[in-house]
């Protein structure tokens, strides 16, 4: 039987707020001294909050779970949720305050864009030092060197400093070094956001093949829901230092956009952020969902809602849109309408209840993202309000559908959102045709 290469037995991770150490022993003594005084501390922050002695904060609170060989999990959760932290106790970069890390193998950390490159060396030593770093040998890197630096795409500027890298540049050799390394688990932290599309797909192939082909266990966090489906078999989804969910892909993703937006009947829009570039000549205030509360639909039904919204003391509307957008749990496009509201005045309130037919959307998860704009009589548009995340809703499939809806092919194969998308279009025959030949 194969044991677990990573086994996770119920750590927390405490840290004290505003407790930060000194950077000499003069320093240490001060603090200690002025604490004893019942004294402010001479080498805090100017302007920062004195937390109280016992106020603590829980990073990681009670977390369990255990990894196979070969096995890709992913790591999804809100800013804050602990990710980072998980990943930084299992590279052993700091300790936790309870419960056991239990590791076999040789553990090849990407934590940071970068870490261990020193500026003023060229990428050619930056490679052998943070090879060194990472627990190879020189031969290991001499007989690796030509595939690291051909990976990277860096055979031009090996012998540059790399404080003339751009951050694409960093992340392109830091990543190359640690793929190939001979190591049996490697843990990757958003080290693919920096890179570019293409450079972010030839990572992820060399990861596949590494997790599928090669055997190694990978731990890789992301807020790209689109590459946690690509790379990964199982996913875990930490909430405020918590394990909540532990399993299927795509249902971890469509817990997390529903934790993540707002999931419910009645969604308070005002208290949305807006991106700088919308006039706020109008607020969408409010969105009811009618008839659901569990924010499920039957596939082909309709999804109503309804939408409340204000303009502004010197707003004139004229020739008003709702666009309304759909995305799937990956962050792919899935469908998009509009609807035409019309005109309005200054500081008028409004309701309108909207319609939606879902027919053709295949199974899923999706979130709502709404815009308002104004179109003007060349066409362009004037955004004046947008909200992006407003309610998650799952469509299922509808067994009582009638048998010549689903005469269509399509829906007699396994659907695979990454392959086909998520619009069903449906198709017929209208007669069969023979011809001799």
């Amino acid at each position: 039987m194969a044991y677990p290469m990573i086994e996770i037995d119920n750590i927390s991770k405490e840290y004290r707020l505003g407790a930060i150490g000194g950077t000499t022993l003069t320093a240490e003594l001060q603090t200690k001294i002025a604490k004893l005084r019942g004294k402010e501390d001479p080498n805090s922050k100017i302007g920062a909050r004195q937390h109280e002695k016992n106020e603590r904060f829980l990073a990681l609170d009670g977390v369990s779970f255990t990894v196979q060989p070969g096995e890709a999990v992913g790591i999804i959760g809100h800013n804050g949720a602990g990710k980072s932290t998980l990943l930084k106790l299992i590279s052993r970069v700091t300790a936790p305050s309870s419960g056991e890390i239990r590791l076999r193998g040789r553990v090849a950390s990407m934590l940071e864009v970068g870490t261990g490159f020193h500026p003023e060396l060229t990428g050619r030593e930056n490679v052998y030092m943070n090879g060194a770093i990472l627990g190879m040998t020189k031969a290991e890197i001499d007989r690796k060197f030509d595939q690291i630096v051909e990976f990277a795409e860096m055979e031009k500027f090996i012998d540059t400093p790399v404080k003339r890298y751009s951050s694409g540049m960093y992340v392109k050799l830091a990543f190359s070094v640690a793929a190939h390394l001979d190591s049996e688990i490697m843990i990757m932290d958003e080290v693919l956001a920096v890179g570019d599309a293409k450079f972010q797909s030839k990572c992820l192939s060399k990861m596949s093949d590494e997790a599928h082909n090669s055997g190694k266990t990978i731990l890789y966090v992301s807020h790209n829901m689109g590459t946690i489906q690509r790379l990964c078999d199982r996913c875990i989804v930490l909430d405020h230092g918590k394990l909540i969910f532990d399993g299927n892909v795509d249902e971890a993703i469509g817990l997390y956009l529903r934790h993540g937006g707002g999931e419910g009947n009645c969604v308070d829009m005002s208290a949305f952020e807006r991106n700088q570039w919308v006039t706020k000549s109008i607020q969408m205030t409010q969105m009811n969902l009618v008839g659901k509360n569990n924010c499920v639909y039957l596939q082909d039904s309709d999804l109503i809602f309804d939408l409340f919204w204000k303009t502004s003391a010197d707003a004139v509307i004229r020739d008003l849109v709702l666009r309304c957008t759909f995305y799937h749990q990956s962050g792919a496009v899935a469908a998009f309408t509009t609807v035409g509201l019309g005109n309005s005045g200054p500081n008028e309130e409004h309701y309108n209840q909207v319609i939606i037919s879902l027919s053709g959307i295949v199974p899923g998860s999706y979130y709502l993202t709404f815009d308002m704009n104004e179109v003007n009589a060349d066409g362009s548009d004037v955004w004046n309000d947008s909200c992006e995340q407003v309610t998650t809703i799952s469509i299922e499939k509808n067994q009582q559908q009638k048998a010549e809806v689903h005469s269509d092919h399509s829906s007699m194969i396994p659907w695979k959102h990454s392959v086909y998308g998520s619009v069903r279009l449906y198709s017929s025959i209208i007669k069969e045709r023979r011809e001799k030949i």
